[in-house]
């Protein structure tokens, strides 16, 4: 990272609201799921800058044959693979491919979020760690194939009532609702409503 690049990080890490959710960040002691070995691992990258305020990235996934989480909202991420060193690895590598954002040379990752996993008996067997990142306000987004469309969201935005939604699906003959959040023109829910969920009450809810 460039010295310009990292001035302009620590600038952006003092603004109120990143300073709070590092420091929250900091004390939340991340659950992680036991390892088991038929259950695939993944990680995912919750990336955010600051221009005017802290804005989060959200990813549209292309529609994909196959492809459990296909046209979903998402954030950039994927399976653990065996080049990987870790799971670090895993999120700055698949946000690179998806996105063109290296984290550790225009950015910096602040913290972890606990591990989760698909609640549908249909979805694949998989644990996902989400990774919380920095990145400089102007850093450069060239989407691969895999990404239809990206979203700059603001946190406090986020954290309206009006961003409220419901995602409803039919599953095994019933319709079943889901909380999920308003992004643009899109619904994101699931895992990725999980995610948010847990970043949002890291940083607006008192601690208990």
């Amino acid at each position: 990272m460039s010295h310009d690049a990292g001035g302009a990080l620590a600038v952006a890490l003092q603004h109120p609201v990143m300073a709070r959710l590092v420091e929250r960040l900091s004390q939340h002691a991340a659950q992680e799921a036991p390892i088991e070995a038929t259950v695939r691992l993944a990680a995912v990258a919750a990336v955010l800058r600051v221009s005017s305020e802290p804005e989060l990235l959200f990813i549209k996934r292309a529609e994909a044959v196959g492809d459990p989480w296909s046209g979903h909202m998402a954030f950039p991420g994927g399976r653990h693979e065996p080049a990987d060193r870790d799971l670090v690895d895993t999120a700055v590598r698949e946000t690179r491919e998806e996105t063109s954002i290296d984290l550790l040379h225009s950015g910096r990752l602040i913290g972890v979020l606990d591990d989760l996993a698909p609640r549908s008996p249909s979805l694949p067997r998989i644990n996902i760690r989400p990774y919380v990142a920095i990145v400089h306000a102007d850093v450069q987004i060239i989407p691969s194939y895999e990404v239809a469309a990206h979203f700059w969201v603001p946190l406090a935005q986020l954290a309206e009532p009006l961003m409220q939604a419901e995602h409803a699906m039919e599953f095994d003959g019933a319709m079943l609702k889901f909380p999920a959040y308003r992004i643009g023109p899109h619904i994101a829910w699931g895992l990725t409503e999980r995610i948010v969920r847990q970043l949002l009450g890291l940083l607006f809810e008192e601690p208990r």
